[in-house]
């Protein structure tokens, strides 16, 4: 079974150091370093690893702004601020999760499996708690309105709603009396016609468009 393939990028040596470590050591490969941004989006470009570790605070050009350069790549962001609001701006970059630098090595490899697997590390709940706790203090997004759910059914929107309340597929299933099967082809749909990669970011552009609102039950 080939193995997962990973880039980090991270601007201090000794850190790049300590992740190849653990990782290598526990069946990835590491098939680049990067010590900033622009290196980092060059180095994903020309090697196409399956998870790029990015972390956000790098010289010549931040992680934020190397992940929206890198939409086709999975984006695990590395963190020393904890929640806050630029994981926030990386999630909307399109990162498809976050963890701080300072995680035990069992929880770093998990999160690297969990996101090269294709799915969002942040469960709905979690994500939702993020977003509550900064979301009054960001700015107002640009260039999402409520016409980007126009391709939706009204239980895809439904679906979408109850996805960025923060409940599991099992919930709203429960909620909407369907069965579990049938959520998860109604999460399918709507990550596809909006163009999503996963539910971390189908609650994001949630909160932006106003679906939800911080603090709504």
């Amino acid at each position: 079974m080939p193995r997962t393939r990973l880039l980090i990028a991270d601007d201090q040596p000794l850190m790049r150091a300590g992740f190849r470590a653990v990782l290598e050591a526990n069946g990835f490969e590491v098939v680049a370093e990067a010590g900033d941004g622009a290196e980092a989006v060059a180095a994903a470009r020309a090697t196409k690893p399956d998870v790029v570790l990015m972390d956000i605070q790098m010289p010549n050009l931040d992680g934020i702004e190397a992940i929206k350069q890198l939409p086709n790549h999975r984006v695990l962001v590395l963190t020393t601020f904890g929640l806050d609001e630029y994981i926030v701006d990386a999630l909307r970059a399109g990162a498809s999760g976050f963890i701080t630098k300072d995680v035990p090595a069992e929880e770093l490899v998990r999160a690297v499996e969990v996101v090269a697997a294709g799915d969002a590390l942040l469960t709905p709940a979690v994500t939702r708690q993020l977003l509550d706790r900064v979301g009054r203090r960001l700015p107002a997004p640009a260039g999402r309105h409520p016409e980007a759910l126009s391709e939706l059914t009204e239980r895809e929107r439904e679906v979408l709603e109850l996805m960025a309340q923060g409940m599991s597929n099992a919930e709203i299933a429960e909620a909407l009396v369907v069965g579990e099967a049938t959520v998860k082809t109604h999460v399918s749909n709507v990550l596809m016609k909006l163009g999503l990669r996963d539910r971390v970011q189908a609650v994001v552009l949630a909160y932006e468009i106003g679906l939800v609102q911080p603090g709504q039950n």
